[in-house]
Order: structure tokens, then C-alpha cells, then sequence
């Protein structure tokens, strides 16, 4: 039996939460029970849970920030984030598939010492102009993408630079780092490629009051989100899930 993909989220509302599981679903080509799904809002991760017992983990993301000082963070976002960062040296150690999404690439980039923080590059919910470097365009992870692409943004914090060990897949004018690789197999991207129009336009009125935006632009940020061409970045998720299915 092929194992399955962990899939790991983070967002403590439901809707939102809900939103995001079927869109990896759906974006990645994934079958339900071909899945293991763990809020960690909800839950701990299980006593001895193994990454290398799965055929490549998914991490969602979340409006926590680890960049965020220790009294700044709600008890379940400190617990996110404690369970999240013990999960990575097991994941790099064995190999197993990682994919970051936005949250993600703080992990990883905290848990490889780099430098995350919001002292530059934080993006406004919205699109940003992303482009392929070299090393991208030779991945087999964007096999399939333009040389540019439009994909959804909105984070607060960021990698101020390439974290040790890591290559560089995707930049953008607005933030340079919002994709890289770690070894042969772990991702993270600064955008989200499981977000559409449609799913984007349900964060926006759910986080509309957690400072990514004024509230009062909400009505015109949707509209933005359904006037984007933001179709490229879904295909990471299902080359992912080819490449590493079994």
C-alpha cells in the first residue's frame, strides 16, 4: 500500500482551515484517503509519529509568525509552532518530501538558522509578479510553470536571506526568497499554491480583522483576487504529489 501524505494545518478557524484541506486536495490530485490530516489548532501530533512513515508531509499555512517574540504568540500558536520545528530534523535527516506553504518557509527557514523576521519584504494580501530563477527552472517541482507567474501573497514576515543550504527557485520584486529547496527534497514556498481566487476571497473576510490589511479595503481586495490570472502555482502541489506518490 502506498503511504499516505501528512498534511498538516495550522489555521484555527474551521472555515479556513476546511478551505485550504480541500483545495491541496483538489489542486494536488490527491484522493482523501490517500491522506492523513492533523489540525494542530485541535490536536498534538501523535506520540511517536515518524515523517518517514509518509510519502512526503504538507504544512498549511497560519497567521502566526515565528519571528514573533515568545510573549507575543497566543498559546496555540507557540504550541504550532514548537510541534511543527520537532518535526523538521526528522524530515531532513530521512529524506522525506517536505512542502512548506507560506508559514512553511518560516519553519524552515528558522529551523535552518536563517534570518526571518519583518523587517523587509512582508507583502499585502494580493498577487505578486513571481519569476523563475535559473535553479527554478531546471526543478522538477515547476516543471510546467511560465518563466513568470502571478501568485497570491499576504504574510507579515520573511526570509531576509537564502537560509544556509538552500537553493533558490523563485523571486519576486516585492519579496526576493518565495521559493526554495533544501537538499534534494524540501520545499517552501512564500506564496500559497493552494489558493485560488475563490479561496483567497474566504481568508480575506475571515482574517479581515488580523491587521494583513485595513478592514475596510476587504471589499476591494476581493475584487482584486477575482480579477487576477492566478492559475500556475497549483501545479507545484500536483507535481508534488506525482513525484513523491509512489
Amino acid at each position: 500500500m502506498a503511504k499516505p501524505f501528512l498534511i498538516l494545518q495550522l489555521r484555527p478557524e474551521t472555515e479556513a482551515a476546511d478551505d485550504e484541506f480541500a483545495a491541496i486536495l483538489r489542486k494536488g490530485g490527491l484522493a482523501p484517503e490517500r491522506v492523513r490530516r492533523i489540525r494542530l489548532d485541535q490536536e498534538a501530533l501523535p506520540e511517536g509519529l515518524r515523517p518517514e512513515d509518509h510519502a512526503g508531509v504538507i504544512v498549511g499555512g497560519g497567521p502566526g509568525c515565528v519571528s514573533d517574540p515568545p510573549e507575543a504568540k497566543s498559546p496555540i500558536e507557540a504550541r504550532i509552532e514548537a510541534q511543527v520545528l520537532a518535526l523538521m530534523p526528522a524530515i531532513i535527516a530521512t529524506g522525506t518530501p517536505f512542502l512548506g506553504c507560506c508559514y512553511g518557509i518560516g519553519i524552515l527557514g528558522r529551523h535552518l538558522g536563517g534570518d526571518v523576521s519583518k523587517r523587509a519584504y512582508g507583502e499585502p494580501v494580493g498577487t505578486a509578479d513571481c519569476h523563475l530563477t535559473d535553479e527554478g527552472a531546471r526543478d522538477p517541482l515547476l516543471d510546467g510553470l511560465p518563466r513568470r507567474f502571478a501568485a497570491f501573497v499576504g504574510h507579515k514576515e520573511a526570509l531576509q536571506a537564502l537560509p544556509p543550504g538552500c537553493t533558490h527557485l523563485v523571486a519576486s520584486p516585492t519579496c526576493p526568497f518565495q521559493m526554495v529547496r533544501h537538499g534534494d527534497c524540501v520545499y517552501a514556498t512564500q506564496f500559497h499554491p493552494e489558493a485560488d481566487a475563490a479561496g483567497f476571497e474566504t481568508r480575506i473576510r475571515i482574517y479581515r480583522h488580523k491587521g494583513y490589511f485595513a478592514p475596510e479595503t476587504a471589499e476591494d481586495l476581493i475584487a482584486m483576487c477575482r480579477a487576477a490570472d492566478v492559475t500556475a502555482p497549483e501545479r507545484i502541489l500536483r507535481n508534488f504529489i506525482t513525484r513523491y506518490g509512489g
